[in-house]
C-alpha cells in the first residue's frame, strides 16, 4: 500500500475544510432565520406568528450552541467571512466573553462590529433627495459612489455607523453626529451655529405606537441649503414628509423647507397623539364616574391613566422641543419672508397645543383623584361589612362563652342534653338574626332622614 494516499492531512489544511464547513451551516442557518424573520413581519397577529417566532427563536438556539462548540480561530474566520448584517448577528451570540475572538479580527472588522453592536435591532439607512421638477427624488444610497453624481437638498441617515458618518462628512465636510449621543439638554448644545458656519439642531421627536409612546432625539445640520438628519430609527414624521414632497410639486425648494416642514408635520403628529387621548380619556372618565367601580377594573384605569400622563408629557416634551428649534431659526435671520410667514403659523399652533396639553394634565389628575376615592369607598366597605359582622356575632360570642362555663351544666341539669344544646344553638342563631335586622332598621332609617334633609335643602 503506497503510504503517501494513506497519510492524513496536514493540520491546517484540516481545521481550513472545517472552518469552511462551519461557515456554510451557519449561512444556512442565518439565511433560514433571516426567511423566518421577513414572514413574521409581514404576517399579521395570529397563532402563524407565534409558530414562526417560535421557529426563530429555535434557529438561534442553534446557532448559538453550534457557535460555543467551535474554537474562538473558527469563530473569528466566520465572522471575517460573512458580510455586515449577518456578521453583526454572529458577534450578538459570541460577544460575551469574546477577549480571544476580539484579539484575532482584523481592525476593520473589530472597529466595525464595537461601532455598530448599539445598534444591533435597528436597520441603518442612508437615503438622498434631490429636486426634480420641483418633486423631491429619492435615492437609495449603499455607498459614497452613489452619492458622486447627485446634488441633494437632503441627506437621511437611520442608525449610521462609524465608518458611514465618517465617509458622509468627508464627502460633505461636516461633522456627522453619533445619534446615540444626542443626550444633551442645554440649548447652547442643542442649538448652535458652529465656527464653519453649519446650523446645528437637536429635537426630540414623538414616536407613538401601540405598544408604547418616546422621544426620538434627531440631529439636523443645515450646510449650504442642504439638510442633513441622523436619527437611530425610522419615524412616522419623516415618512409623512417624504410622501408630501414627492407627490406634492413646489412643496420644497431647499433643506431650510425641509426642515421647517419636518418641524410643521411634528406638531401635526402631536396634535393628532392629543386628539387620540382626548377620547381615551373620555372613556376613561365615563368607566370612572360609574356608580360602582370594583377594584380590578381601578387598576385597569390607573394603568390606562399612567400611559395617557406619559403620552401627554412625551407630547408636550416634543412640543416645546419643536418650539425652541423653529424661534432658534427665527432668532438666527435664516429664513426668508415666505419660511418665516410659515414659522410664526407654527409656532401659533404650538402655543393652541400647549394649552390642550395643559388641560390634560389637569383631567388626568382629576380622573387619577376620582380613581383614587373609588378604591377607598371599597375598601371603606369592605371595612363597614367587617364591622357588621363583629357587631353580629358579639351577642353570639357572648353567649357562647355561656355555654362554656359550668353554671350552663348545671342550669340544663335533668334536661337531655340534645334538646338543651339544640334550645341553646336555636337562641344563637335568634340573637344573631336580631342583631342583623337591628342593624339593618337603624341604617334604613338613617338613610331616609339624610334624604329628607337633602330634599329639605333643596326646597
Amino acid at each position: 500500500m503506497n503510504q503517501e494516499h494513506t497519510r492524513p492531512a496536514e493540520p491546517d489544511t484540516l481545521q481550513q475544510r472545517l472552518a469552511e464547513v462551519h461557515l456554510t451551516e451557519v449561512r444556512s442557518l442565518l439565511s433560514l432565520q433571516k426567511l423566518v424573520e421577513d414572514l413574521v413581519h409581514e404576517q399579521g397577529a395570529g397563532d402563524e406568528e407565534g409558530v414562526d417566532s417560535e421557529l426563530e427563536q429555535q434557529y438561534r438556539r442553534e446557532l448559538r450552541h453550534k457557535l460555543k462548540l467551535m474554537p474562538a480561530r473558527e469563530v473569528a474566520y466566520i465572522i471575517e467571512s460573512l458580510d455586515a448584517a449577518e456578521r453583526l448577528v454572529v458577534w450578538e451570540e459570541v460577544k460575551e466573553g469574546a477577549d480571544a475572538i476580539l484579539a484575532l479580527l482584523p481592525d476593520d472588522v473589530l472597529e466595525e462590529l464595537i461601532d455598530d453592536s448599539h445598534y444591533r435591532n435597528e436597520k441603518m439607512a442612508i437615503t438622498a433627495f434631490e429636486l426634480r421638477d420641483g418633486r423631491l427624488r429619492q435615492i437609495a444610497v449603499n455607498g459614497p459612489d452613489d452619492l458622486a453624481n447627485v446634488k441633494p437638498i437632503w441627506v437621511d441617515l437611520i442608525a449610521p455607523t462609524k465608518k458611514v458618518r465618517g465617509w458622509v462628512g468627508q464627502m460633505f465636510d461636516i461633522d456627522v453626529p453619533d445619534p446615540g449621543n444626542l443626550t444633551d439638554l442645554e440649548a447652547s448644545a442643542r442649538f448652535y451655529v458652529d465656527d464653519e458656519g453649519h446650523t446645528h439642531l437637536h429635537s426630540d421627536f414623538l414616536l407613538d405606537t401601540r405598544e408604547e409612546s418616546r422621544n426620538v432625539p434627531v440631529a439636523m445640520i443645515l450646510h449650504e441649503q442642504v439638510l442633513f438628519t441622523v436619527r437611530s430609527e425610522e419615524l412616522p414624521v419623516f415618512r409623512l414628509q417624504r410622501a408630501r414632497a414627492r407627490t406634492r410639486p413646489g412643496y420644497v425648494s431647499n433643506g431650510t423647507d425641509v426642515l421647517i416642514d419636518l418641524y410643521a408635520a411634528d406638531v401635526e403628529y402631536s396634535a393628532s397623539a392629543l386628539e387620540d387621548m382626548y377620547g381615551e380619556l373620555d372613556r376613561i372618565g365615563r368607566q370612572v364616574l360609574r356608580s360602582h367601580t370594583s377594584d380590578q377594573e381601578a387598576s385597569r384605569i390607573l394603568v390606562a391613566i399612567s400611559e395617557a400622563e406619559d403620552l401627554n408629557a412625551r407630547t408636550r416634551r416634543s412640543v416645546l422641543d419643536a418650539r425652541r428649534g423653529l424661534s432658534f431659526l427665527l432668532r438666527g435671520k435664516f429664513l426668508s419672508e415666505t419660511q418665516h410667514a410659515d414659522v410664526r403659523e407654527i409656532l401659533r399652533d404650538i402655543e393652541s397645543l400647549d394649552g390642550h396639553t395643559a388641560f390634560l394634565f389637569n383631567k388626568i389628575n382629576f380622573l387619577m383623584d376620582a380613581t383614587d376615592s373609588a378604591i377607598n369607598i371599597n375598601q371603606n366597605k369592605d371595612i363597614k361589612r367587617l364591622t357588621v359582622l363583629s357587631v353580629i356575632f358579639m351577642p353570639i360570642n357572648v353567649l357562647a362563652g355561656m355555654g362554656g362555663m359550668s353554671e350552663f351544666s348545671m342550669m340544663t341539669e335533668g334536661i337531655p342534653w340534645p334538646i338543651a344544646y339544640t334550645a341553646f344553638a336555636c337562641s344563637m342563631v335568634a340573637i344573631g338574626a336580631l342583631t342583623y335586622y337591628g342593624l339593618r332598621h337603624f341604617e334604613r332609617r338613617r338613610s331616609t332622614a339624610a334624604q329628607q334633609l337633602i330634599q329639605h335643602h333643596a326646597d
